[in-house]
């Protein structure tokens, strides 16, 4: 068996989570699973499933690289919202790529996103999709097989930042995210263990290219319908802007400008990914104390 290396930011997090119990269920690679707290519940649970877990820190270069050592290949994740810094997060992901070029990985399956600011020539700065568009920048220039995942909206949004909010004005909930008639896409962070899986099967098919995942394309009103169908609940969409932070409303603009996430690759990737509707009816609980 290979080593294929799940990140130390997100093996315990939902990225890396899918990522690592996907592989230990496949089989065909041998997980390597790196946290900075060894003695994490999740890390911990990963290790009575089979993986060998180990401490590193993108922050601390001979970690990694002890981390990374005789790895076949490798999935990362760098998080923008610990730290808030677009400049840290290139520092993280340039460490992995000098790492991964001396040590010549095979593949490296970067979670990464478009670099907003240049692609709109400076009219917006969404700097956490620019930080990972750099990194991914950098992997090239130097060299490293990479392959890109850029995630959507993630459907466990709607239980975290844009779970439905109380309406003021009576019974009902609206979802407060400001994107008009304009589709979003959509994807659960659960099914990116099965992308990733096939992205480390054939490295020579998918190496070099940038892969924008999606499930479905749907405007917030067929949002809003599908939970006022699924959870009995009166939801719709609130048709506002989002005041204040600019980088989200960025965000947002951008997502308007409907980047490129592709379904149909999305499904040859992962044949089992989820739409909305069906990840709605599994996690209909998670929604009681709405």
């Amino acid at each position: 068996k290979h080593f294929a290396l799940t990140t130390f930011v997100f093996c315990t997090g939902a990225q890396g989570g899918s990522v690592a119990k996907t592989l230990l269920e496949d089989g065909t690679f041998a997980v390597r699973a790196v946290t900075r707290d060894v003695k994490k519940e999740a890390a911990l649970k990963l290790k009575e499933a089979g993986a060998e877990v180990v401490a590193a820190d993108l922050d601390d270069e001979k970690s990694i690289e002890a981390a990374l050592k005789g790895a076949y290949g490798a999935f990362v994740v760098t998080n923008f919202l610990e730290h808030f810094s677009k400049d840290k997060e290139f520092a993280q992901g340039k460490c992995f790529a000098d790492v991964s070029k001396r040590l010549g990985l095979t593949l490296v399956v970067f979670s990464g996103l478009e670099n907003v600011k240049k692609l709109t020539n400076g009219k917006l700065e969404v700097p956490n999709f620019d930080g990972k568009g750099e990194v991914e920048e950098y992997f090239r220039e130097i060299g490293v097989p990479m392959t890109s995942v850029r995630l959507p909206c993630y459907y466990e949004n709607f239980l975290t930042f844009f779970r439905p909010q109380k309406d003021k004005d009576g019974d009902g909930y609206t979802l407060c995210i400001p994107m008009g008639d304009v589709p979003l896409d959509g994807f659960s962070v659960e099914d990116l263990g099965g992308v990733v899986l096939s992205i480390l099967k054939s490295p020579s098919k998918y190496a070099g290219k940038d892969i924008g995942l999606s499930m479905e394309k749907l405007t917030m009103e067929e949002y809003a319908a599908i939970m006022t169908k699924v959870l009995g609940k009166n939801i719709r969409d609130a048709k506002t802007d989002i005041p204040g932070a600019k980088e989200l409303v960025n965000m947002f603009i951008f997502y308007t400008m409907k980047p490129n996430r592709d379904i149909q690759l999305t499904l040859q990737l992962n044949p089992k990914a989820k739409k909305f509707q069906c990840w709605l009816q599994e996690n209909k609980a998670a929604f009681d104390n709405l």
